[in-house]
């Protein structure tokens, strides 16, 4: 449920089916935060705390393999932005990459552990996406909640999805044409290209 997974599965499921959308969408909602995920991360490496993002990529109560895993953070910009490259940037993914964060957002307000929650199971993830303040240990307490939410997610839209959408239109070329581009069906090991098999 958080938005690096989803952009993650989205990322994989962008490359099987070549989809300039799939993967715009992943760089519009990802790109900024995981930067800022790097960035942090080598500053704790370094013994210093910047926005304490990554300080549990250094606590040994979590396994190796655990952290191992959370590196994804790392080199999935980097293939977003290569894939970008590729593919083009479709400019469809703001608005796409809003309604699904939007709809993550409350599905993790509504369905999953706020912040400060102990639940019996210790890898229930709480406080996904940030819903209830940057401190795991309590939910923020300057606002209401219910408007806190929406306060974030629009923040989260004005400050991170729309100055990087805006960026990527006019750095990346548009993807070609859904007629322009060779579709081809599989059979086995020959190809035959599609409406003739």
């Amino acid at each position: 449920m958080w938005f690096c997974d989803a952009a993650l599965i989205l990322t994989v499921a962008g490359m099987w089916l070549e989809s300039p959308l799939l993967i715009s969408m992943c760089a519009v909602g990802i790109l900024l935060p995981q930067c800022l995920w790097l960035v942090d991360f080598g500053v704790n490496l370094l013994g210093f705390h910047f926005l304490n993002l990554t300080g549990y990529m250094l606590d040994h109560r979590i396994s190796v393999f655990t952290r191992g895993l959370s590196l994804f953070h790392g080199w999935l910009p980097l293939l977003l932005v290569w894939l970008l490259f590729r593919l083009g940037y479709d400019k469809r993914a703001l608005p796409a990459w809003t309604v699904l964060a939007a709809t993550l957002g409350f599905v993790c307000y509504f369905f999953t552990p706020p912040a400060g929650a102990h639940p019996t199971n210790a890898n229930v993830p709480i406080n996904i996406n940030y819903l209830y303040g940057f401190n795991d240990q309590q939910p923020q307490h300057w606002v209401n909640q219910n408007l806190y939410v929406i306060l974030w997610l629009g923040a989260l839209w004005l400050v991170a999805f729309l100055p990087t959408h805006l960026i990527l239109r006019k750095t990346f070329a548009a993807p070609p044409p859904v007629a322009g581009r060779k579709v081809t069906i599989r059979f086995l090991n020959s190809s035959v290209p599609a409406g003739q098999g």
